[in-house]
């Protein structure tokens, strides 16, 4: 997979160095979208919530944002902000709608799209259909942010997402079952890619306070990096906040409920965060679903 993921990147390299050339067609570039996974060890750690409520906190800083549901069977973005998508992901995998159609956007400034168990037909798909595919999902490149939900566990869909981000957040709770599965995850993780630097950074959720959540992130980040070798970065915490599970039963981001709650404003430092710290190189949403659906792709000759 190292291998694979460092390819891809010399094939972006390329064409960065051949678009102007005389003769040689520009491609459009899509350095420009920042690519946000956001994945855990278990479910119930507050995954999603952490996903949308992200997405807000970016566009109240003037991005344009989309949310794409990436969980392959229980999608529950929309669910989350009360929406019922007439399409999704499946659509498009089936050619009934283009990506633009699916795209809805939102009350709170962000723009979605409902995933389906429908996408994990792609590993089934011929060359040409997945092409296609991936090409109607390029056209979310004219995002700045890109966040992507996926599923909980190590399947090899979320190991994929996670290699090909520019930035790859873990959420846990300091719960020691959520501590063991997101170590687990991090551990295959750098099985799976070795010394491959894929931005991790871990977000302890639902913590008391900082001392708390800096006691389980440094117990984490201790252990990947004597007996992983794998550097994972401390973005931060979020409270635990009733807020939370109140903004969820009345289907509307907290960030919305309650922007002034301790959950809202350890977000918006998160985000803030990482508004400072942008990527030193983004390979653009092409090349990241490329990698993830394993096409091979190729560079005309010089």
């Amino acid at each position: 997979m190292e291998d694979q993921a460092e390819k891809l990147r010399e094939i972006m390299r390329r064409k960065k160095a051949l678009a102007g050339k005389p003769g040689k067609p520009v491609e459009k570039s899509n350095d420009k979208s920042r690519i946000i996974t956001v994945t855990s060890g278990k479910g119930g750690v507050g995954k999603t919530n952490l996903s949308v409520n992200m997405a807000i906190a970016f566009a109240r800083l003037g991005k344009k944002v989309v949310v794409m549901d990436a969980d392959l069977g229980l999608a529950n973005v929309n669910v989350m902000l009360n929406m019922i998508p007439k399409y999704n992901l499946y659509h498009v995998i089936k050619k009934q709608k283009t990506i633009r159609e699916i795209l809805v956007e939102t009350e709170y400034g962000i723009s979605i799209v409902a995933g389906a168990s429908g996408f994990s037909q792609i590993a089934n798909m011929g060359d040409e259909d997945r092409k296609d595919f991936i090409n109607e999902l390029d056209t979310l490149s004219n995002a700045d942010i890109i966040i992507i939900d996926t599923s909980a566990g190590v399947s090899s869909n979320v190991l994929d997402f996670i290699a090909a981000a520019d930035d790859a957040i873990i959420i846990t709770t300091p719960e020691p079952t959520a501590i063991t599965d997101a170590y687990g995850i991090i551990k295959i993780i750098a099985t799976e890619y070795e010394s491959f630097n894929m931005g991790l950074k871990l977000v302890v959720n639902r913590a008391k306070g900082a001392v708390e959540a800096k006691r389980v992130a440094d117990r984490m980040i201790n252990i990947a990096g004597q007996f992983l070798n794998l550097k994972v970065d401390y973005l931060g915490f979020i409270y635990d906040d009733l807020s939370v599970p109140h903004s969820v039963l009345r289907q509307k981001p907290f960030m919305v409920v309650d922007p002034k709650c301790k959950a809202s404003l350890c977000v918006q430092h998160l985000v803030e965060r990482m508004d400072r710290s942008r990527p030193k190189e983004s390979s653009g949403f092409g090349a990241m679903l490329r990698k993830i659906f394993h096409r091979n792709t190729e560079v005309g000759s010089d």
